[in-house]
């Protein structure tokens, strides 16, 4: 008997980062108990807590209720940056398939479903947001990131750093050892996926406006950090990292 089309087989992990989002957790998880409980026979929720003090820890296990178990917590002493917080959860993640999302509310966790969807044609499902519900400076900034980062590494895909995708393990065993620091994981993600011959899909997703907590992203510093990133990071690539040869071959052979 097949699965339907958005339903997801082995072990599911979805990371969530969160810097101070306890006013959150209770709407965004239990989207993703519903979502979780009908997409996959088994999941676990990988919450990456980056140095919170308002408690959101606390308040994904009581969000969670019965489903509990199958929260794990990773916990930075002090607040490290988005792109370290989602590398940690990704490295931590146990499943066969692993998603990560915000965790501000600003994503709708029952879209999981809608990438879910493309699971059988792709190895890499990432979302774009249709519309931003962010300040106008935000959008200026994510659109001139994604420039520079077409033109420095070929990705020609929209929306390069919205923060919710969902990829096969294959994904992260290519991308492993992840070297990015800071929002451009997700530029490395995409990179490192095309470079190894591996199938890339996206889909629209509706994006919120946030509701509770306060936005820590869009400061000018770790903008501007990010851009000189970006440009070491190609460097970086160009000169240490190379494309698992057997995934090209499977590819090419299949």
């Amino acid at each position: 008997m097949s699965l339907p089309s958005d339903r997801l087989g082995g072990l599911v992990s979805l990371v969530i980062p969160a810097h101070n989002e306890a006013e959150n957790m209770p709407r965004v998880l239990a989207g993703v108990v519903e979502t979780l409980d009908r997409l996959a026979d088994r999941y676990e929720v990988v919450l990456v807590d980056d140095g919170s003090t308002d408690g959101t820890s606390a308040a994904a296990h009581a969000a969670m209720g019965k489903a509990a178990e199958n929260l794990r917590v990773v916990t930075h002493k002090r607040k490290s940056g988005y792109g370290i917080t989602v590398a940690d959860g990704l490295r931590a993640a146990r499943g066969d398939w692993v998603a990560f999302m915000d965790g501000d509310g600003q994503f709708d966790p029952r879209d999981l479903s809608l990438l879910a969807a493309e699971s059988t044609n792709a190895d890499l499902i990432t979302g774009w947001r249709k519309h931003r519900a962010d300040p106008w400076h935000r959008s200026v900034v994510s659109g001139t990131f994604n420039i520079l980062v077409r033109l420095l590494y070929g990705i020609r895909y929209r929306d390069v750093d919205c923060g919710f995708k969902l990829m096969r393990r294959e994904v992260l065993d290519c991308a492993s050892p992840l070297i990015a620091r800071s929002a451009l994981l997700n530029t490395e993600l995409y990179f490192k996926s095309k470079r190894s011959g591996l199938r890339i899909a996206q889909v629209g997703l509706t994006h919120h406006p946030r509701l509770a907590g306060v936005r820590s992203g869009g400061r000018l510093i770790p903008i501007l950090r990010a851009i000189r990133e970006l440009v070491r990071m190609r460097l970086r690539l160009a000169r240490d990292w190379t494309a698992p040869m057997d995934v090209r071959a499977d590819r090419r052979s299949g």
